[in-house]
């Protein structure tokens, strides 16, 4: 059974950064292309970031030059690193395969940024 276990949201004020970790097990990690999704309340899921097993990324252009996605085989772990984050980046923030499957998705994690 695949399970995955998002962390380390929380409030930030403008401009602040978070470091959101994506812990994975029941599944082969290292041959997996991950990515980071959020929804904002009222709005539809979207995806931000995508690492693919080879370590290519691409990213949401909403996010780019502010986010770094990465992750480590070892740990099976994907990160989100968000800096000079914005309100609008506000949202519950999930990992997930790339292109995502619907028995992946776990509770998420909430960042909020406001002053």
């Amino acid at each position: 059974q695949v399970q995955l276990v998002e962390s380390g949201g929380g409030l930030v004020q403008p401009g602040g950064s978070l470091r959101l970790s994506c812990a994975v097990s029941g599944a082969i990690f290292s041959i997996n292309t991950w990515g980071w999704y959020r929804q904002a309340p009222g709005n539809q899921r979207e995806l931000v970031a995508v690492n693919t097993m080879h370590g290519t990324t691409t990213y949401a252009d909403s996010v780019k030059g502010r986010f770094t996605i990465s992750r480590d085989n070892a740990k099976n772990t994907v990160y989100l690193q968000m800096n000079s984050l914005k309100p609008e980046d506000t949202a519950v923030y999930y990992c997930n395969n790339f292109p995502s499957r619907d028995n992946f998705w776990g509770q998420g994690t909430q960042v909020t940024v406001s002053s």
